[in-house]
């Protein structure tokens, strides 16, 4: 059984836990599944509170494809969903790309 496939599994008893959830985003992510794992990156978004390391990882994600536009949005929300959480490391890695993503045009 590979690593999803337990995930999978585990997901299966408790659909709505958020460390299970993310971690499938990240398993789909390594195997090339880039639509899956936005998929469930973005469910993880609506939560309340939403979950700040999906706003990053999305992010990481779309720049990696070339879609700088969509990952700046995300970067910019996840920024002040960070601060609004208290959580100034998260703020500052998503400010760091940010910055970085400007060597492709404008911010």
């Amino acid at each position: 059984m590979s690593r999803r496939e337990k995930i999978e599994e585990m997901l299966a008893a408790d659909p709505s836990d958020t460390f299970l959830r993310y971690s499938l985003a990240m398993e789909y992510r390594s195997e090339g599944n880039t639509l899956a794992s936005l998929e469930i990156l973005d469910a993880l978004l609506q939560n309340q509170p939403p979950m700040v390391a999906a706003f990053f990882m999305a992010a990481q994600q779309l720049a990696d494809q070339g879609r700088i536009e969509e990952s700046r949005d995300y970067l910019r929300r996840g920024i002040d969903e960070a601060r609004t959480q208290g959580d100034s490391h998260a703020a500052a890695e998503m400010s760091e790309l940010l910055t970085s993503l400007g060597e492709y045009g404008e911010l």
